[in-house]
């Protein structure tokens, strides 16, 4: 396996007074509608908006001196993209990021008032692994790639560590799966921590590319998805992440474009946070019953980055509302 819980252990202790130790939201009305204990890790309140600052700081904390006096590159559809810029700043050394050019122009912009260069690509027609890689061996840059790295995974899986350190015994934890490191690090941590824990993965209709890969047992490739969740909108898992993904998932559910509008505004109106759309797609799935959630079940809410026009665009209008 690709990290251990030796692995994310010592990325929680790298991340100590580094990262946000975010809070675990609890909803009386939530629980009554799920039908079961629901606890919602809030990695919308983490650095940057979103879980990705955990990996990101992980990785760049362990390049030598010299590869930070260089610099570092990444490749990100925003979240990943702040977390690096970010932790580059901290480590005193500098980002190059390459963005596709339909990116949010929030998460572009935070990504640049954090230090950052932004070279973008058309996400639909260029190749961003290639790309990357060609723009960091081009600049001298290390590459940090958002998901297909020991280092980003493990520190992903720090979110699970919390929440269990928090909370105790949990039957379920529900994870939103694009390229699929955050549910490869949550996994590996959770499944050492709390032996016999159902893993369900969330991904998006448009974007089954890890649910497909499961049931074909190798890495299926699809079109890159276009729905409104931007942030799994990979077209194929991660070699790394899938190797353990597909030992450690119990399974994968889609949920709607529909169904992650609704989970939005149920976070806003009656749990009074704000959700992404990917953020979101954990708690869409409780919503919508796709999960089979008894007992006492985790969600990791990944990120919140989103700014107000795209907000409220997306759930102008009389939409559905649960509870």
């Amino acid at each position: 396996m690709p990290i251990t819980l030796t692995d994310v252990q010592a990325a929680a202790r790298r991340l100590d007074g580094v990262a946000n130790r975010t809070p675990v939201l609890r909803s009386r009305t939530l629980d009554a509608l799920v039908g079961a204990e629901v606890f919602l890790k809030c990695e919308n309140f983490q650095r940057t908006g979103a879980f990705k600052f955990r990996g990101a700081y992980n990785a760049c904390a362990q390049l030598g001196p010299e590869q930070l006096e260089r610099g570092i590159a990444a490749y990100s559809s925003g979240n990943h993209a702040q977390a690096v810029a970010l932790a580059a700043r901290e480590l005193g050394s500098r980002a190059v990021i390459l963005m596709p050019e339909d990116t949010p122009a929030s998460k572009q912009a935070a990504t640049e008032g954090y230090g950052a260069e932004v070279v973008t690509y058309d996400r639909y027609t260029g190749d961003r692994v290639a790309l990357g890689a060609a723009l960091a061996a081009e600049r001298g840059l290390t590459l940090i790639p958002p998901y297909e790295h020991p280092h980003v995974m493990a520190g992903q899986g720090t979110a699970a560590l919390e929440l269990l350190d928090e909370v105790g015994e949990l039957d379920t934890l529900v994870v939103p799966v694009g390229g699929g490191g955050l549910m490869a690090g949550c996994a590996t941590a959770a499944t050492q921590v709390r032996p016999g824990i159902r893993m369900i993965g969330v991904e998006p209709e448009a974007g089954d590319d890890t649910r497909r890969s499961l049931a074909a047992g190798a890495r299926v490739t699809i079109p890159v998805p276009r729905t409104i969740a931007d942030g799994q909108a990979a077209p194929t898992p991660g070699e790394l992440t899938f190797a353990v993904n597909r030992r450690l998932i119990d399974e994968v559910v889609l949920v709607s474009d529909d169904d992650i509008r609704t989970a939005m505004r149920h976070a806003f109106e009656r749990l009074r946070i704000v959700m992404e759309p990917s953020g979101a797609t954990g708690l869409a799935a409780l919503l919508a019953k796709k999960v089979r959630a008894g007992g006492r079940a985790g969600v990791i809410i990944s990120g919140g980055n989103i700014d107000t026009a795209r907000f409220g665009a997306l759930l102008a209008g009389p939409g559905p509302t649960v509870g």
